[in-house]
């Protein structure tokens, strides 16, 4: 079977971190590796961490460096480094699985092909109910559950159908197009390095949309299974979000389509030492 790991990125939010890590505790496919690519969280992270290394029998990896800024697309390079799967899922610390989201990743793997699952946001309101309880149970993505608690998701309901042949006709029709999105998407190591991973000078903003754009010129095409692979997005402002940095990262994008760049300017051949690094393996 292919090793695979799970990297979650995540900054200074321990309580939905908590609830991610307590979403990947209950995968039906227990055989991955998860890391947490942390952009220079404070102690209670790391705390956080090591209690659910012990209360969910997880392998958890905690890749940190100190905060600087946004410097998201950076430790996720860390943390591709430090990976020791051939296989490598991208998501986020702000959004919870399905149970089945390793399971699908897996099963949707292909050489040559990278896999864009989907999101659903959750309204505030629906996210301060939710307790590790409903986690475990997988209510939070049991669609009368979550009307219970305030969501009206319209069409969007279909992006949480359990049919696998209605799922695969639904990603197969949408008209969507299959962006590497960080929060829920999927390729192989050696095509992370074939397009050097992420572009470390990249904020807030189009980072993972400009690797899948690499990946893609590289002739790794995506895969759509946002109707598959889901995830449940948690609420919250984004005070990091910076107008200027996202036109610049529009740039970027724009000039990586139009001359077909294949390799980021400044990732993973360019990782140098870092006193701060810190790699926990537990």
């Amino acid at each position: 079977m292919t090793s695979l790991s799970v990297v979650v990125s995540t900054y200074d939010r321990p309580a939905f971190l908590e609830k991610v890590l307590r979403g990947y505790a209950v995968q039906s496919d227990k055989d991955f590796e998860l890391l947490v690519a942390d952009d220079g969280s404070g102690p209670e992270t790391a705390a956080l961490i090591a209690r659910a290394r012990l209360s969910t029998g997880l392998s958890i990896v905690h890749v940190w460096h100190c905060h600087q800024g946004f410097r998201k697309s950076l430790i996720l390079n860390r943390a591709i480094a430090a990976a020791s799967g051939d296989y490598l899922v991208f998501t986020d610390g702000d959004c919870i699985p399905r149970e089945d989201l390793v399971a699908t990743h897996r099963r949707l793997a292909r050489r040559g092909r990278y896999v864009a699952g989907g999101y659903l946001k959750l309204p505030r309101e629906v996210c301060d109910a939710i307790e590790l309880a409903d986690i475990d149970s997988h209510r939070i993505t049991d669609l009368a559950w979550l009307r219970s608690k305030g969501w009206k998701p319209g069409k969007r309901a279909l992006r949480l159908t359990r049919s696998p042949w209605l799922g695969a006709f639904c990603d197969a029709v949408t008209t969507t197009s299959a962006d590497f999105q960080g929060n829920n998407a999927s390729t192989w190591r050696e095509a992370l390095y074939v397009v050097n991973g992420f572009e470390s000078d990249m904020g807030y903003g189009g980072l993972d949309q400009a690797l899948g754009y690499r990946l893609h010129n590289a002739g790794i095409i995506g895969r759509q299974a946002r109707h598959r692979a889901v995830t449940m997005h948690l609420h919250h402002d984004r005070p990091y979000k910076d107008p200027e940095v996202i036109k610049k990262n529009r740039e970027i994008k724009k000039r990586i389509r139009k001359d077909g760049e294949t390799r980021a300017h400044n990732g993973l051949a360019e990782l140098g030492p870092d006193p701060s690094l810190k790699i926990d393996r537990g």
